[in-house]
């Protein structure tokens, strides 16, 4: 008799997390894309690529940067199809030309689209909105995931309500702009270790961001690390985030601090092997309860191994043959 296997059995109606790479990271220009989508290649899909039509479009020339990012998102270097966009925010004039070129020139390829300084929920939910309008008038067959920077006071606000709008991948931490909006309550040294992580309003809002986005099955991204010549910062910001403050996925602006946020975000093999046992022994007994190494196991832990199995693969580490299996095609 063929085992339940644990995608369905493990799936109780819930929002299921999704499987993201641990790292993003965040181009403007086509020669730093094409850098990003040569190193993509190298390594394998551990990391996602953002092309920024925000910061990276000159004034005036949003159309035609967009136009660009769009063939670079459709184009043969973008091999594995982890690459997404950001556009500008639903109040700026050039928001809805970006996003009808990049879904009209690779709306079947693009990854998610990401977007910034939402005021709140509506300012989401008119972006949804359009997006869904669009993604209808081109017959596109699928739903573009979102990713909502939650970087204003309003968003914080709304974090929850946020979260809970369908096509949310992530809520995304803006640490800079966050700070910045607080009419200099926060000092400076908060965008910056140690202080993001000891300000009180800056704990806050990140605890905020991150129980309001697991609740609702959405992944939870932390803010970028400004230091570009500092690895073992760049290490310590993004291992400090996932085990502190529960943060999954991570900012990158630079392609020296990819390596580093992966290492940290993603399970070590021990944590994986663990996880990976679990889950046979519970397929095993068709999912009842367990002792295993002399410990009670039953659903909740499997879903809490289940869940690291499968941000383990979504971040590229070899899963015992066993655990593997589970995200083969025919898998179900």
């Amino acid at each position: 008799m063929k085992r339940i296997p644990p995608q369905v059995a493990l799936h109780d109606g819930e929002r299921p997390l999704p499987a993201l790479p641990p790292c993003v990271h965040y181009a403007g220009s086509e020669r730093f894309i094409r850098k990003a989508l040569a190193l993509q290649a190298e390594r394998g899909p551990d990391f996602d690529i953002a092309c920024d039509c925000e910061d990276g479009a000159p004034i005036g020339g949003e159309r035609a940067h967009a136009a660009v990012m769009a063939t670079l998102i459709g184009g043969p270097e973008n091999r594995h199809g982890r690459v997404g966009a950001r556009v500008h925010d639903v109040h700026h004039p050039a928001w809805q030309t970006e996003v009808d070129v990049l879904l009209d020139g690779a709306g079947d390829r693009i990854a998610f689209l990401a977007l910034p300084k939402a005021g709140g929920a509506a300012d989401v939910e008119r972006f949804l909105a359009h997006v869904g309008d669009r993604v209808a008038q081109l017959g596109l067959r699928r739903t573009i995931p979102v990713s909502v920077l939650i970087e204003t006071p309003g968003a914080l606000h709304d974090a929850w309500r946020i979260a809970a709008l369908p096509g949310i991948v992530s809520l995304d931490f803006g640490l800079l702009d966050f700070v910045s909006a607080h009419h200099g309550a926060i000092p400076g040294s908060a965008m910056v270790s140690p202080g993001q992580f000891e300000h009180p309003l800056v704990v806050r809002a990140k605890c905020e961001v991150a129980a309001a986005a697991l609740a609702h099955g959405v992944v939870p991204a932390h803010n970028v690390t400004r230091a570009l010549d500092d690895p073992d910062l760049v290490y310590a910001d993004a291992r400090r985030a996932r085990d502190g403050f529960g943060y999954l996925r991570m900012w990158s602006i630079h392609p020296a601090q990819i390596d580093g946020i992966v290492r940290a975000m993603r399970p070590d093999h021990l944590e994986v092997e663990v996880a990976a046992a679990i889950i046979g022994a519970a397929q095993g007994a068709d999912w009842a309860p367990l002792r295993i190494a002399g410990e009670l196991h039953d659903r909740a832990s499997y879903r809490q191994a289940w869940t690291l199995l499968r941000r383990a693969h979504a971040a590229g580490i070899a899963l015992p043959p066993g655990a593997a299996a589970y995200f083969t095609v025919d898998a179900t």
